[in-house]
């Protein structure tokens, strides 16, 4: 069993940043890989939209209407990653969500945290 968790969200005016984070635990990380961490976001009334990831090689890939404004990376701890929101505006409001792909021999695994929510103000 996977846990995914995310913090850091909140009210900030447009304009603004916010340093998102997502954690990983639980005993199966003793025998899985992670292969991908990923956040996700969910505006009011619209689907569920890629908004960067970071894969286990480094790589990166962003939205296109973050780029240049998101930073996506692993963190300083095992099975954690951040979002670096900058310049945030009104659109980005919404909940952010993060996914940990993981790989164990022939399987692959998709956990994804609750959720947390990001309001920006006009």
């Amino acid at each position: 069993q996977v846990q995914v968790v995310e913090s850091g969200g909140g009210l900030v005016q447009a304009g603004g940043s916010l340093r998102l984070s997502c954690a990983a635990s639980g005993g199966f990380l003793s025998l899985i890989s992670i292969e991908t961490m990923g956040w996700y976001r969910q505006a009011p009334g619209k689907q569920r939209e890629l908004v960067a990831e970071v894969h286990s090689s480094g790589d990166t890939n962003y939205a296109n209407i973050v780029k240049g404004r998101f930073t996506v990376g692993r963190g300083s701890a095992d099975n954690t990653a951040y979002l670096q929101m900058n310049n945030l505006n009104t659109e980005d409001t919404g909940v952010y969500y993060c996914k940990v792909v993981a790989s164990h021999i022939d399987y692959e695994y998709d956990y994804w945290g609750q959720g947390t929510q990001v309001t920006v103000s006009s």
